[in-house]
């Protein structure tokens, strides 16, 4: 049986999940995946200022979908922080020497539309529903529509079975040397969402997607698959090399698919550890700093798992799947 779906009477199921994102590069590359992978099945999308504004990142959102032809429902959540007014350093200013994040991701006007409804009551809604019980809820962008959603209803916390989320670092940061851009963007609703109690929380952090790059090699084997899929992952996946100044070698981290990866192959993940985390909401230097505390007497129970590496060649083979379908 997939490793990633389960059998209910002999039926093999899949792996039923909400992507929650701020549509960029790699988020987009996610929803490829997402929609490709035969053992997945992505019911819905939220969509949260992030990587670009809240417009771009629907109009993103849209257009991947459309991309590759899939029907999914996409609703637009919150245009800014939980309770901060703007970023901690707004992004016109975070941005202004950089264009590696693109507004927008070169893909034509959409031709479907968002949903009514925002995305927090459309998590809201769906999670008090016994049909979405198996649904995992993965979260790649800032945790405010989660946050904003647990706020306007605690009970969520018991409905949501899972939550995956791309964010945080236990070593270094790359918005700062303590934080990773995610839970940077809004320390508050990353908090606020850890702490909710949600049953199983599982954490994909900067050391798990920096230990499983994507390189040239790996756009060349996709750009040879030949679906849109591929071809747009390859093009996506491109220009984070471009403009990766961290590798001389043409390796880049490319995020967010890792937790779909994860989905459908949890092997991907080959280190990890179940520890109490948190995150710093105030400091200098120190804001949406994700602390994992491993200590053996630490007095607060684990409350997360945390991934600390995870498997190229899984990484690979789960995208070239994904793709392939696509």
């Amino acid at each position: 049986m997939p490793v990633g779906a389960f059998e209910q009477r002999g039926v093999v199921l899949s792996t039923r999940f909400i992507l929650d994102c701020d549509t960029g590069s790699d988020d987009a590359v996610a929803i490829f995946a997402a929609v490709g992978h035969p053992d997945l099945e992505l019911v819905a999308v939220t969509t949260v200022n992030g990587n670009v504004a809240l417009d771009h990142v629907v109009a993103n959102t849209l257009g991947a979908l459309d991309h590759v032809g899939a029907r999914v429902p996409v609703y637009a959540g919150a245009d800014r922080p939980f309770i901060r007014p703007d970023l901690p350093i707004p992004r016109e200013v975070l941005n202004r020497d950089s264009d590696f994040q693109m507004a927008g991701l070169g893909f034509p006007e959409a031709a479907s539309a968002v949903e009514t409804g925002t995305a927090a009551d459309f998590l809201v809604g769906a999670y008090l529903d016994d049909a979405y019980a198996d649904v995992t809820l993965v979260a790649t962008g800032p945790l405010t529509n989660v946050a904003v959603a647990l706020a306007s209803e605690p009970r969520l916390a018991e409905r949501i079975p899972r939550l995956v989320v791309m964010g945080g670092a236990h070593g270094n940061g790359n918005v700062t040397a303590a934080a990773e851009f995610n839970f940077w963007a809004d320390p508050e609703a990353a908090q606020a969402v850890l702490s909710a109690g949600v049953r199983e929380v599982v954490i994909v952090p900067l050391d798990a997607t920096h230990s499983a790059p994507l390189t040239d090699a790996d756009c060349d084997a996709f750009e040879r698959i030949g679906t849109p899929a591929a071809r747009g992952a390859a093009t996506l996946i491109r220009h984070r090399l471009d403009h990766d100044q961290a590798t001389a070698e043409r390796a880049a981290p490319v995020h967010d698919p890792l937790c779909v990866a994860y989905l459908a192959r949890p092997d991907v993940v080959t280190e990890r550890v179940r520890a109490f985390v948190s995150v710093e909401t105030m400091g200098d230097r120190t804001v949406g700093e994700l602390v994992v505390d491993t200590r053996p007497w630490c007095p607060e129970p684990p409350n997360a798992t945390v991934a600390l590496r995870a498997s190229a060649d899984v990484y690979r083979d789960f995208l070239e799947t994904a793709l392939g379908a696509g």
